[in-house]
């Protein structure tokens, strides 16, 4: 009887602690309601660019709130400063001998000029493609016409840049180049002028371009870039390398302002790092991609991308997925940070206005305080040849960044791709590209993990992506990038190793670690690498365009700048 009175006792008391309990869950649920409402979303809040997100020891952390890392960097198992294995490839480029002399083959009634587009390194690509055009028709090559109308704005022509008499000697059993078209009763002649298809094979030039060359004897191609087919035959793409690598020289004003950067930086530091960042405005307008600054960029960049009717309106989280967007400032460095180069370390920047001006840079700086770039080194007097020329300037980039110890690049434009291929023909020096695509999910989730944890992970997911021979499987991605043709495998060297003593244990294969040959890693690979010659590069997305390989939009109207103009550096 007892136990009975006890059990309606509690039930009695239950009764009245269940509306209780109803009520308080029911207000932590409207008051996690709100909180999830007010909450910034995580594009919002994971990309600003000034946001603490870093958890670790306040006794070993840069006193900056928003990139609280360890000075030392993050711990690396590879040098830092080169390529474990670059010593056991080389470039070559030379003809074979069945490759005959240009006097044997060259027609003396065909005449190709060309017109190139875009900024420096674009039109270099041009260049490089109009050599092996003219070797494909069998004709002479007239100096080319460098772009002096685009975005750009240079004057400059061929020979203020180039050394062109080092161009037509070097080349000349390979194509004959003259300066100007030759005179047709006292008058120059006037060449008839059209437009090949991008990724124009051999015998697409054969059929569209030859039979007029026959009739015409003059030909100009206008707005040459990327009219040459990605893949040739092996003597054609060692004819691309000879242009690109060797003849193709600056001429000696620019070389020894070139070279004096360099030395101004080696004087600083035994080694150092050249950042190539594109963080322009108007990259960043057309890349379609949200950077965390709230409705002011939204507005701004918005602006941007009127003024062209012919661009896509496309998904900000979408394209940082898809890894299209340009890593920030502070990306590049907690990237860097985070594969072992420390704080102590020398950076040479090589960019444009950056949007958002110092601020968009502090996090950066913070990062690597020794930051540089070519208007810090050298006086307003030293500069003043260049400065008022994009061309010559974007030169002077080019060299410091090509004789840097690393080179990294926080997208895929033109410059990043021709060092990058550049860089390995001369010896694989360290090149990195971001792994924008396996980074952008390690960036969304860095405020929740240790720097020791976003360290090992950022180093994992830029395997294959450090500019080691065999990095990228031969023929995949733009040759200009991956000249794959042009480097060979020192054989005798390699055997060398082989029979020696094995630091890392009998059977060792380094290509099994760092190289993305291995299938597993191959979606990690960027979406250029997958191109084929064939493919409609009209489309943005399918042309690289927010990788800087800009757009070629053929019904561009006089007043408004073609895309890839101003994103092609």
């Amino acid at each position: 009887m007892a136990s009975q009175r006890r059990r309606h006792h509690y039930y009695h008391r239950l009764r009245f602690l269940i509306p209780f309990i109803s009520a308080i869950s029911g207000a932590l649920l409207i008051l996690f309601a709100l909180l999830s409402f007010l909450a910034p979303s995580p594009v919002d809040s994971d990309h600003l660019r000034h946001r603490s997100f870093l958890k670790v020891p306040e006794d070993d952390v840069v006193g900056i709130s928003a990139s609280r890392v360890p000075s030392g960097g993050g711990k690396s198992d590879r040098h830092i400063w080169s390529s474990r294995n670059s010593k056991f490839y080389y470039g070559c480029s030379n003809a074979s001998n069945n490759f005959p002399k240009a006097e044997a083959i060259t027609h003396p009634n065909r005449f190709l000029a060309i017109a190139t587009s875009g900024g420096l390194n674009q039109q270099r690509t041009g260049i490089t493609d109009a050599v092996v055009a003219a070797r494909i028709l069998n004709a002479t090559l007239v100096v080319p016409k460098l772009d002096q109308k685009s975005f750009w704005k240079d004057s400059s022509n061929f020979s203020e840049i180039f050394d062109v008499d080092w161009f037509i000697s070097f080349l000349s059993k390979d194509v004959k180049i003259i300066r100007q078209l030759p005179r047709k009763r006292g008058k120059l002649m006037t060449p008839y002028t059209m437009r090949v298809p991008r990724k124009c094979s051999e015998r697409c030039y054969q059929n569209r371009v030859l039979p007029v060359l026959s009739k015409k004897h003059a030909v100009q191609l206008s707005k040459f870039d990327y009219r040459l087919a990605n893949k040739l035959a092996t003597d054609l793409q060692k004819l691309r390398c000879r242009v690109n690598y060797h003849a193709l020289r600056f001429t000696d004003t620019i070389l020894d302002m070139g070279q004096k950067l360099v030395h101004r930086m080696r004087m600083k530091s035994k080694h150092y790092i050249a950042l190539h960042l594109r963080f322009e405005p108007d990259m960043l307008a057309f890349s379609g991609c949200y950077y965390g600054g709230g409705e002011k960029e939204r507005k701004e960049l918005a602006a941007i991308r009127r003024r062209w009717k012919t661009l896509h309106i496309s998904n900000p989280d979408k394209e940082r997925r898809h890894g299209k967007c340009p890593l920030t400032p502070e990306e590049v460095g907690l990237m860097l940070r985070a594969l072992g180069y420390g704080s102590d370390v020398h950076i040479y920047v090589a960019s444009g206005e950056v949007y958002g001006g110092e601020e968009t840079l502090a996090p950066l700086k913070a990062l690597f305080p020794n930051f540089y770039s070519k208007e810090t080194i050298a006086s307003k007097e030293e500069l003043e040849p260049f400065a008022s020329f994009s061309s010559r300037m974007a030169a002077l980039d080019f060299i410091v960044c090509d004789e840097s110890d690393v080179f990294v690049t926080n997208n895929n434009g033109n410059m990043a791709r021709i060092l990058a291929g550049r860089r390995r023909y001369f010896g694989h020096k360290p090149t990195i590209r971001p792994n924008a695509k396996k980074l952008y999910r390690l960036f969304l989730s860095r405020s929740n993990m240790t720097w020791d944890v976003f360290a090992s992970r950022a180093r994992t997911f830029q395997r294959g992506f450090m500019g080691e021979p065999n990095e990228v499987r031969p023929g995949r991605g733009e040759f200009h990038e991956n000249p794959s043709t042009c480097v060979c495998e020192d054989s005798d060297a390699k055997a060398k190793r082989d029979s020696g003593p094995r630091k890392y244990g009998k059977g060792y294969s380094p290509t099994r670690k760092d190289v993305v040959i291995d299938d597993q890693n191959v979606d990690d690979e960027p979406e250029w690498l997958d191109m084929d010659d064939d493919e409609d590069q009209n489309d943005p997305l399918e042309r690289g365009l927010f990788n800087g390989t800009g757009l070629d939009y053929d019904g561009a109207t006089s007043d408004e700048p073609e895309l890839e103009e101003i994103l092609s550096d």
